[in-house]
Parts: C-alpha cells; structure tokens; sequence
C-alpha cells in the first residue's frame, strides 16, 4: 500500500484543483478559501464543471451539499448529474449555481422556534475552506445552512463566525508585538475520539444498547479496569484489522489518523489525528464517527460511541487539542526561548483566560451558559452527580462535588438520569 499515494485520493484538494482549473481560476478559487475574497459566478462555473469530471472519474453519479443541523448528525440530499438532451438521452452536468447553492427542504430541522414551519424553506451555501470529497457514488460539498430570512439553523455557521471574530482580535494583539508579517490567524483542533468495540451478535442481543447506546441494566463483570491493563495494551488481532481498514478509509478522505492505540476500559480505544483547522477538524470528525460505524460493520463488530455505554468503567471522550496558529507557521500557545516572544504567548494565553467565566461566587451568568452548552444527555451520563465539581448558581457550599442539588432555587426538578436508570450511579 502506498500511503502518500493513497492519502486524500477522493479529495478536491488544493492539488487536485491546480491540476484540473486554468491558472487563472485556481489562483481566483484559492483566493476565496485563504482571504474570504467573493466568488465570481463565472469561476463557480468552471469550478463546478472541473469537480464533476473529477468526481465522475471516481465513479460518482450523484453529488450532495453536506450539512450540519442542529440535531447532532450531518445531513444530505442526493441529486444527480444528470441532464436531459433533446433526444431522449442525458449528459451529465454540473452548475455552479447548484454548486454554491442548495435548497434542501427544512421544514423537519430544528430552528429554535425561529419560524413556523410552513414558512421552512432552507438554503445551504458552500464553503470553500472545507474540501469537497467523493463517497459511496456521491460528490459531498461542505455547506452551511440558514433559513430564507437568514436565520443561523446549523452548527458550522457560528463556528465559522467565531474563527473569524478570533482572527480579528488576534492580528489586532499581534500588531502590538510588532508582528506585520501574519495576515491571518485561525483555530486549531485535533479532535481525539475515543470508542467502544462489541461484538455484533453480542449488540444485537442488548436492546438497550440498541436502542439508547448504552445499557440500562446488568451486573458488572468479574474483571473491569481495576488494573488497567488493557490500557496501551497489546491490540487484539480482530481490532488490528478493524483499525487498519479504518486508517486506509480515512487517509483516503484526507483525515490525519496519526495514532491509534488501546484505552482504559475494556474493549475501548481511541484514535487520535493531526491537528488542522477548526472548521476542517470539525467536518472531519463527523467523518471520522460515521467511518468507524461503517467499517466496524464489515469486521462483524458495531462501534459504541455513547460518552456512557457501560456502567462502572470509563466513558469515551472526544479531547480537543486546540490552539491558534497564523499563516505564516506560528504557534500562538507555543512559548518562546526570548522574554518577547514569551510576552506574545502570555499575552495569548491570557486572553483566552479572560474568555472563561469567573470562578467563586461572583460568577456570571456566562457561567451557566458554558455548562449548559457542555452538558447534554450523554454528557450528563458520563460525568455524572458525584463527578462534577462546579459550583452553580443555587447551589450551597457544601453541595460543590455532588453536582446537580437536587432541585433549583426556583424549585424545580433538576433532571437525575443516574437516579432514573440506576446503573450509572457512581
């Protein structure tokens, strides 16, 4: 196998585009991704009939504008390239208006309430920083989503705002340091996925685990992870060769699955990629989630990606190494070997500081906001009562460690999922 070879082959990559778009073109199409500069419809033309000839090559027939609503999944709508001629046949063809743009029906996505759904019309837009790729038959065209009024209705769009708002800020502190040479900042992550193994017969037979991604009941077993040994243990023969399809799949979509390795808890592992963009590492990992879905299948396995499967033992994280680098090379939260450059990496530091909320009783509401972000169901379930260690607003000073009081301030029932089901009491 040759992996240099191998690796983003179903990608439109920066290469790829350079050898199928006229220099003139790609520098256009390259100037849109690095410097937000606005995409002429005549490039998106050209643009989009060079990607449906690549795609074609790579056996695809349909192409999908991938989105990310608010529902914890991505989504997609298949079109075909097909065109229909005068004589009864087809061509194959490929707009770049139906590039750039998509009209994916929106009347069934969570909106927040910001509109009635018979007014759900919902509009998808390409973004360019992230590589369309070719998977099972189809061309995948990353895209934010937003409703006919201009209502965010997606996850990809405030990330996208949010890297830009930290590019502003963060040129404005680098100027200070007399650094003239950086004409963008951006966030990094590498997003480490931690997941379970099981067998499939096993999984089938658990219609907890089938219908809620954990269990519900059970006794534990003899052995947990009292000794931890299964830890940067031996790989099993079994899942070396699940782990082995899953890089090559992987690499092929131009993800960086770099390591790879046993963790804690038994039957659990965890891969780890290259740090990259924000927004790319974020596309990435729903890839990265739905790959190891797909493959674990072929091996007669399924793959558990609950934050809580199993009571007991640890639960799966998905560890974010993020830091901001420019584009010239230089990492922000890296510390110099001078007291000036030092003074750039405090001061990043700091500023990133300043972003959390207070700690102690002054805290704001901010505060609150975080953690209610953090905290949804399955995290709930992996970190439960005992292990939260927040003070929050109603909360008395002897209640910090055991989470959630029981009820709020108001006297409301907080919600007790541990309680409920029992078996994630700790």
């Amino acid at each position: 196998m040759n992996v240099p070879e191998l690796f983003g082959s179903n990608v439109f990559n920066r290469q790829v585009m350079q050898d199928k778009l006229p220099k003139e073109i790609y520098k256009s199409l390259i100037k849109t991704i690095d410097e937000g500069a606005p995409l002429d419809m005549s490039v998106a033309n050209v643009v989009a009939n060079a990607m449906k000839d690549w795609a074609v090559e790579k056996g695809a027939t349909h192409f999908t504008h991938w989105f990310q609503p608010m529902t914890g999944i991505t989504a997609e709508k298949h079109d075909s390239f097909i065109s229909p001629t005068k004589d009864g046949k087809v061509i194959m063809d490929f707009s770049g208006k139906e590039l750039v743009v998509g009209e994916p029906d929106a009347s069934s996505f969570p909106s927040g309430g910001v509109r009635a759904t018979f007014e759900a019309r919902g509009y998808t837009a390409w973004d360019p920083t992230s590589f369309a790729f070719v998977k099972d038959g189809t061309l995948y065209i990353p895209t934010a989503f937003f409703s006919y009024s201009g209502e965010v209705l997606d996850k990809k769009t405030p990330l996208l705002k949010s890297m830009a708002a930290l590019n502003k800020q963060a040129l404005r502190i680098l100027r200070l340091f007399g650094n003239t040479s950086a004409k963008q900042v951006f966030s990094t992550v590498g997003a480490e996925q931690e997941y379970f193994l099981v067998d499939r017969k096993m999984y089938d037979a658990r219609k907890d685990l089938v219908f809620t991604g954990r269990t519900l009941f059970g006794a534990k077993p003899p052995k947990g992870q009292e000794l931890e040994d299964h830890y940067f243990g031996a790989i099993k023969t079994r899942v070396s060769a699940y782990m082995k399809d899953l890089d090559e799949e992987l690499w092929k979509l131009g993800i960086l699955a770099k390591t790879k390795h046993n963790e804690v808890a038994p039957s659990q592992h965890e891969l780890a990629p290259v740090f990259t963009s924000t927004n790319v590492a974020s596309d990435q990992n729903q890839l990265v989630m739905e790959t190891m879905k797909r493959v674990a299948i072929r091996h007669g396995l399924y793959c558990l990606l609950h934050e809580k499967p199993f009571a007991g033992i640890n639960g799966s994280g998905k560890h974010n190494n993020w830091s901001m680098s420019t584009d010239t090379g230089v990492n922000l939260l890296d510390p110099g070997s001078t007291p000036a450059e030092n003074g750039q990496f405090t001061a990043a530091v700091r500023r990133q500081c300043r972003q959390r909320p207070p700690f102690g009783r002054e805290r704001s509401a901010a505060r609150d906001r975080v953690d209610v972000r953090r905290r949804g169901a399955g995290g709930s379930h992996r970190f439960p009562r005992k292990g939260c260690q927040i003070q929050r607003q109603g909360q008395k000073d002897d209640e910090i460690g055991r989470g959630y009081p029981s009820r709020t301030a108001q006297g409301h029932d907080r919600p007790q999922p541990h309680v409920a089901v029992r078996v994630h009491g700790q």
